[in-house]
């Protein structure tokens, strides 16, 4: 059967001049590769794996131009199985039936098939089903590749079967090998300044793909003298960042800017929430979780916190973007500098617990109203203290069921307002105490 699945090999006549550098240097060995060496090493997973001749079911999860394709490929190099590589989003369950059946003749012939699947989170959950008696059987071995977060993406059973890698965007000095090696295979250096050099490879977003095609670009030109940043921006257009307010940059971006937040750190908070603006967020979910910020993480702490959010909220809806963010930006730093306590959201949460486990238990009959003789009959209401009677205001009567022991679920920390809030606390408990010897 002919394989119509397989990679797109490079192709060795064809003249260099006629192929993209991302092509040309493409790495033949896996020692060539650049970066991931927490996976690649001798000690990583991929290297102990390889060093052990026992390769298992991989799902490689990380940002574009990392390099996935390339090392599954190198893999079935080092393993001698044949390499397959088909893309979800042009796969559907026929062509998969394909790929099985060959795979299936490969093996009664003597040899095993390492099937790539790009964007494997794209599979829905019977196509990834389909994939689980092949991949126990032997007749695949498979690589899945996903810039989303598998545990959300894939099926239990799927990643049941498979080892989770996680392939890292490109360092700085990663770019700088790759840039070198580039200018090697070129034969020439880049007609740029250092300065210029380094913006390039910002460019790129610590994708070696985007900066391969950045450098082809750049090398093509005719200059007198090499570029400087600034000339430089004026050729290329910056690299989008990596964003997708649906999918993980979304939960990865706003989950830094709450930890900086509650971390009191606003020059961080004030990055990560520029971060979100610039990739398009809508400022509303961001004045949305800051509100939320205030409740959970300052309360009480700072019982004006949440009223600069909502003022801060107001103020955009009614000035609009982007000056309506600025007002957003201000209240992003007023919550990382603000006292923190989240005293009232753990009381809430033991409340709720409590609740839960005492089920129906009913008020103490002292504080229920008695409407009706009946009631009355039933002692609903009989001894209850009138707090404004006693000369301090305060009664110190049970309101809990009569069976649930007083728990203590506030807890006021020493900070901002609840130092307060804690002097109350401990005054209303002393007097308790005496209403109760």
């Amino acid at each position: 059967m002919a394989d119509l699945f397989s990679s797109n090999t490079p192709s060795e006549d064809m003249p260099a001049l006629h192929r993209p550098l991302a092509d040309r240097l493409r790495p033949r060995a896996l020692e060539e590769v650049i970066g991931q060496a927490q996976v690649l090493g001798p000690e990583a997973p991929l290297g102990v794996m390889l060093s052990s001749g026992s390769l298992s079911s991989l799902i490689f999860w990380g940002p574009p131009g990392v390099g996935k394709t390339t090392i599954a490929r190198l893999l079935a190099q080092e393993t001698d199985l044949h390499f397959v590589q088909i893309s979800a989003i042009f796969t559907g369950v026929p062509e998969l039936r394909k790929v099985f059946e060959a795979a299936r003749i490969r093996r009664q012939n003597g040899q095993g098939t390492l099937l790539f699947v790009d964007e494997i989170h794209r599979f829905n959950k019977a196509q990834q089903d389909g994939f689980l008696p092949h991949m126990e059987d032997g007749t695949i071995l498979l690589v899945g590749a996903t810039t989303e977060n598998p545990s959300f993406e894939l099926n239990a059973a799927l990643l049941s079967r498979a080892q989770v890698l996680v392939l890292e965007r490109l360092s700085a000095e990663d770019l700088e090998k790759l840039t070198a090696r580039a200018e090697a295979e070129l034969a020439k250096p880049l007609p740029l300044t250092k300065d210029a050099r380094d913006a390039l490879q910002e460019m790129a977003d610590g994708d070696g793909r985007a900066l391969l095609n950045l450098i082809e670009q750049a090398a093509a030109w005719h200059l007198q003298e090499p570029l400087g940043r600034d000339a430089l921006a004026s050729r290329l257009m910056k690299r989008a960042a990596k964003y997708d307010k649906s999918g993980d940059e979304h939960y990865n971006l706003i989950s830094a800017l709450h930890k900086s937040v509650r971390g009191s750190d606003p020059d961080a908070a004030l990055y990560w929430f520029a971060r979100m603006l610039e990739g398009g967020e809508d400022p509303r979910f961001l004045a949305r979780r800051m509100t939320r910020m205030a409740v959970e993480d300052i309360a009480l702490a700072d019982p004006q916190a949440q009223g600069i959010c909502l003022q801060a909220w107001e103020s955009y809806e009614r000035l609009g973007s982007p000056e309506g963010e600025l007002a957003l930006a201000q209240a992003v730093i007023y919550l990382a500098l603000a006292p923190k306590s989240n005293a009232g959201y753990m009381a809430y949460n033991a409340a709720r617990r409590l609740a839960k486990k005492t089920g129906s238990a009913p008020p103490p009959k002292h504080i229920l109203n008695a409407p009706t003789s009946l009631m009355e009959e039933q002692g609903y209401g009989a001894g209850y203290a009138y707090d404004h009677d006693a000369q301090d205001g305060f009664s110190g009567q049970n309101y809990f069921p009569d069976d649930v022991p007083r728990p203590g679920f506030y807890q006021p920390v020493e900070r901002g307002f609840e130092r307060d809030l804690k002097k109350r606390l401990a005054y209303f408990g002393k007097l308790r105490a005496q209403r109760d010897r």
